[in-house]
């Protein structure tokens, strides 16, 4: 009686605090921007239940929600592959005892220590240094550029980051099945195939899981490598609810509208990936 008396004091000093905090930070103001997503309001005080009309007004008057969607849909397929895959081969070679490995490694890692807005500016200054000594035009003038600028940014930022933890995996694989499949005479690319691949796969669904929520959220990259130019076309789903919500006179409850659609998408696309990314998992 007296051990059970001295867990609940445990939890009432170190886990209420901390629940009450969570609950004000994050439940309460999230069911509170939903109920807002169907009230029309310029602050609390003022907003009036509207029911549907927001979320009509986002697919009938609002066409840069569904263009910032589909561009950034675009752009979270090729990122998320292309971080992948660059950061497991990476990891692959630093795990080969690779002289100055750890040095590779942590230099690998660093980008993702900076800031987005930081990292934004530094990519628009080298590649508008490069597009106009090449072309006599900046990032800006084409929504190519400003796409494949923004792949370039997310890689560089990201692949590190996703090395580490792909080199987890890799040395978490037993050197007894290595040893094995080499004995089998299994080639290189079999030995990735067969014994490689299906021991981290675990690994990788963390990695998708991180890279895809990510490249959807981006919105401090978006803002100070192109800000959605030429002609919002290089607009991300979230700087696009930003502006819809702060930018465009009466239109907060639409932006509301979007920030919920857009967790429900992405909560979806999410837990679909993990669905299928465990089942691939070696148990």
């Amino acid at each position: 009686m007296q051990k059970e008396y001295k867990y609940i004091r445990y939890f009432l000093i170190f886990v209420v605090p901390v629940l009450i905090a969570y609950m004000i930070s994050f439940v309460v103001p999230f069911f509170m921007g939903v109920w807002l997503s169907f009230c029309k309001f310029n602050t609390l005080a003022t907003a009036k239940f509207v029911f549907l009309e927001n979320y009509k007004t986002l697919f009938t008057s609002n066409a840069t929600f569904l263009k910032a969607f589909w561009f950034t849909v675009k752009f979270a397929i090729v990122g998320v592959v292309s971080t992948n895959v660059i950061a497991f081969f990476l990891a692959l070679m630093l795990t080969r005892h690779v002289p100055g490995s750890n040095v590779f490694r942590t230099i690998f890692f660093m980008p993702n220590l900076i800031g987005g807005i930081v990292l934004g500016y530094i990519w628009q200054l080298l590649l508008n240094g490069v597009l106009i000594k090449l072309f006599g035009v900046d990032i800006t003038y084409s929504a190519t550029y400003g796409y494949w600028g923004l792949i370039i940014l997310y890689n560089w930022q990201y692949v590190g980051y996703l090395m580490v933890i792909y080199i987890a995996g890799i040395q978490n694989i037993p050197g007894d099945l290595m040893e094995a499949a080499q004995v089998d005479g299994a080639s290189a690319w079999q030995q990735l195939r067969n014994v490689i691949l299906p021991m981290v796969m675990s690994s990788i669904t963390i990695c998708v899981f991180l890279t895809l929520t990510n490249s959807f959220k981006m919105y401090d990259q978006n803002l100070a490598l192109t800000a959605g130019a030429p002609g919002q076309e290089t607009t991300m789903i979230a700087l696009d609810i930003y502006n819809t919500f702060y930018n465009r006179t009466g239109f907060k409850g639409v932006g509301q509208a979007e920030a919920v659609l857009f967790f429900i998408i992405v909560a979806v696309i999410s837990l679909i990936q993990l669905t299928i990314s465990r089942r691939k998992e070696v148990k």
